[in-house]
């Protein structure tokens, strides 16, 4: 901690700031002071995802043209690094770099990337703050804009990223924002300018030749995205200094919090009536209803719950679907491919509802002695998507070994994803000889 410090000092000196104490502990952080009454300050954090993995690929998949069938893989699934401060009484700046999901198949030597880049200046103080810059402060629900830190499972339920890096610089856009608690309300707006799909490291799917009644992104300039999210505190409030949600406060707090949200963009797809019509273009809207709690069972036990259930309306145009799979291990598929794809990919965003719900349990903190506790979770995806006959599942079993809360964390995870083919009509359907596959991830997160 004293050489975070340190460091912190000198990239205080580096920009010329003037500071009155070199650093403090408080709450367990570091904070250079920069102002004698010690209202002023910055501070550093960082965080770590190391994966080991073992999946049971996609049928037909192959990794550079070599047919494989499971494989074992390690991989960094985030590395991020923090900036933040209260420059002066009523401004507050937040910057966050690092990378995302490198893996053996990632391109070598992958260059540290902005994600969050944001100034904000209180209005009135709790009550608004207005900003700019490149942010995260998202619509539709609670986990449009998850903390990375604290997540109940092992990964983020990014069936509520709904538009991440295809748009949005994994799920940041440049734009403004404001932001809020009146009372028992947080709320929070944003306006801003999504990214051309043209501009996406990965290729982003557009409109094919003679491809009828199926939306893809338009290839249009974007229109202006709008973005809110609303939701009352019953209990304890959360700070709202950051845009990213907590995933559990592992018994410190006592929440509960009823949300909702949306988030709408103008002419953001496109489609044709017939495989001869026009392109028509249309708006991308999404909604949706959240329930977040979070509260001590035992507090001398150290024993608590954490349960959150999300309703999504999502309306891309008509049958729109895309899949997606974190650090995908397998790169090509062969003609016994499916939809899902290769690898570890399944259908994660379409035109339709999805139900998402989670719930945890923190076991009394001395389970494990001086080694820490556990904290058993089970994850569930219910998606009923128009291009899909029925819908369809994805579960995620685990456990976290809580070593020193979220700062040393070991978590192992069971997800099984569903495979989906062609049916006899234009719906896809479960693959009836391999509806499932399964992936096993051992992760190890540290965090400062």
């Amino acid at each position: 901690m004293k050489k975070l410090a340190q460091v912190l000092l000198l990239l205080g000196l580096m920009v010329g700031w003037k500071t009155s104490a070199v650093y403090a502990q408080a709450d367990k952080e570091v904070k250079l002071f920069l102002n004698e009454e010690k209202t002023h300050w910055v501070k550093g954090t960082g965080l770590g995802q190391i994966w080991v993995r073992y999946t049971a690929l996609n049928p037909g998949s192959t990794i550079f043209g070599t047919p494989k069938s499971e494989v074992f893989d390690v991989g960094l699934r985030r590395v991020r690094y923090q900036v933040l401060g209260q420059v002066t009484d009523k401004v507050f700046v937040y910057t966050q770099f690092g990378i995302n999901s490198f893996g053996s198949l990632s391109g070598r030597k992958p260059g540290l990337f902005l994600h969050d880049v944001t100034a904000d200046y209180a209005v009135v103080p709790g009550k608004l703050s207005l900003g700019a810059g490149l942010h995260g402060w998202n619509g539709t629900v609670r986990y449009s804009s998850s903390s990375v830190a604290t997540i109940l499972g092992m990964d983020l339920p990014f069936i509520e990223e709904s538009t991440n890096d295809i748009t949005d610089q994994f799920v940041r856009k440049l734009g403004v924002y404001a932001k809020g608690q009146l009372g028992k309300l947080d709320y929070r707006i944003s306006v801003s300018n999504p990214f051309p799909v043209q501009t996406a490291l990965s290729p982003v799917p557009t409109l094919p030749e003679g491809v009828a009644n199926i939306a893809y992104y338009s290839t249009m300039a974007p229109a202006i995205n709008y973005q809110g999210y609303f939701f009352w505190q019953f209990l304890d409030k959360e700070s709202n200094q950051i845009p990213y949600m907590t995933g559990t406060y592992l018994g410190k707090k006592r929440v509960f919090n009823i949300g909702g949200g949306f988030s709408t963009q103008d002419h953001a797809v496109e489609y044709r009536e017939s495989a001869s019509g026009p392109v028509l273009q249309q708006a991308s809207k999404q909604w949706g209803l959240d329930v977040f709690y979070d509260a001590p069972l035992n507090e001398s036990k150290g024993t608590a719950l954490t349960a959150y259930a999300a309703y999504i309306s999502y309306d891309f145009g008509p049958n729109y679907l895309r899949t997606g799979g974190a650090i995908n291990p397998a790169n090509g598929v062969n003609a016994n491919g499916t939809f899902n794809g290769p690898g570890n990919s399944f259908p994660l965003i379409g035109t339709g509802s999805v139900y998402y719900t989670q719930i945890g349990y923190l076991m009394k903190k001395d389970l494990l002695g001086k080694m820490g506790t556990l904290q058993p979770y089970g994850q569930l995806i219910v998606s009923d998507y128009q291009r899909v006959e029925k819908p369809f599942t994805v579960v995620d079993l685990g456990v976290n070994w809580l070593q020193a809360g979220h700062r040393s964390k070991l978590s192992l995870d069971y997800q099984l994803r569903p495979i989906l083919v062609k049916g006899n009509t234009e719906k896809l359907i479960v693959n009836d000889s391999e509806p499932r596959k399964g992936m096993w991830v051992l992760q190890y997160q540290f965090s400062f």
